[in-house]
């Protein structure tokens, strides 16, 4: 026997079904997957982090990262780092916070060769790819590619020039920046590594830490100046804080001239130093290369392709003589980011 279904029950099974349907359709909806990179307009988001931001040097490393993620069109540059080269911990928290923020990669200039060892194996973890650039990072994490300057390399070509200055016979100062900085780390030993072929000069002070702050570097050169004023012939000095505050510190002893003072990139004070006769000679990176060619060598990564482990951009000195020369010109007045 066939029972009729009545009309109540046939309308109560649509109205089911059709919930059903309706149910399914916003489940579907709702469980879609957002993109995995790229910010909302579909760029991919780079994250540089520099080892501080007050420098003329970051904001030329700014510039590069910029052009070239303008020249690549798909490429968001997210700038942030801490406001001095000191502040480790700082700099390990802004990488955490982009890590959180799920960045398609980071460029890092670890301000401390073993501290920011795990924050960035830590990225490595959550496939976030990291380029090194500036200054190098111990072992315990992988990266793409180290941009840099080859830092030995500009240590030597300072102690050669310097050498040259004090007619290779003297005394010499070498003041370094602060302990697990790599890359200043390497220019001392290349300065060293040059004096050690001059036979008829003397390295009178190489351990002394000058500060990462123009000030900190001026007291300790103006003691070393006081203490070795009837010694000493030349003086080096191995990034820029360092250097202004170097200068200033000849400058206050009434050594300035006197004393040859080689130093290691270039700031205004700097570059007029080497008109009047203060400054023997300025060696020189490419910063806005290193920012540049950073964000390409993380663009190509993600695109599949090989990247050069390592990506020297390479060293200079500049001298009165060269000054208004190409690639001199050029590098002592880089472009800067706004």
């Amino acid at each position: 026997m066939c029972f009729q279904r009545s009309p109540n029950r046939l309308l109560l099974s649509l109205m089911m079904l059709l919930a059903a349907a309706s149910g399914c359709g916003t489940s579907s909806e709702t469980s879609s997957p957002t993109p995995a990179t790229g910010s909302g307009d579909g760029k991919l988001r780079f994250a540089v982090v520099p080892k501080g931001t007050s420098h003329e040097f970051w904001k030329s490393v700014h510039a590069g990262a910029e052009a070239a993620a303008h020249e690549l069109g798909n490429v968001e540059i997210l700038w942030k780092g801490p406001e001095t080269e000191n502040d480790t911990a700082g700099q390990i928290s802004v990488v955490k916070n982009f890590i959180t923020s799920q960045v398609d990669g980071i460029c890092l200039a670890p301000n401390h060769s073993q501290a920011l060892i795990d924050v960035t194996a830590e990225a490595g973890a959550e496939g976030i790819p990291v380029v090194i650039f500036d200054s190098g990072l111990g072992e315990g994490a992988d990266k793409v590619s180290y941009v840099a300057t080859d830092n030995r390399q500009g240590g030597v070509l300072a102690g050669e020039h310097l050498a040259e200055a004090i007619g290779h016979q003297g005394k010499v100062i070498m003041l370094r920046y602060k302990e697990g900085s790599e890359s200043t780390e390497q220019r001392e030993q290349g300065f060293l590594d040059a004096m050690a072929k001059e036979t008829n000069i003397e390295v009178i002070s190489s351990d002394q830490y000058a500060g990462t702050t123009t000030q900190e570097a001026m007291q300790k050169a103006t003691q070393l100046l006081n203490k070795y004023r009837d010694e000493v012939d030349g003086i080096f000095a191995v990034c820029e804080p360092n250097c202004n505050g170097t200068l200033e510190a000849l400058s206050q002893t009434g050594l300035a001239g006197k004393v040859k003072f080689v130093a290691f990139d270039p700031s205004d004070r700097l570059i007029a130093g080497m008109s009047d006769g203060s400054v023997s000679g300025i060696v020189l990176q490419d910063p806005y290369q290193m920012g540049y060619q950073s964000v390409k060598a993380l663009s190509r990564h993600l695109a599949g392709e090989t990247v050069e482990p390592v990506i020297s951009t390479g060293e200079y000195v500049a001298t009165a003589a060269n000054q208004s020369t190409p690639p001199f010109d050029k590098l002592l007045h880089p472009e800067i980011a706004d």
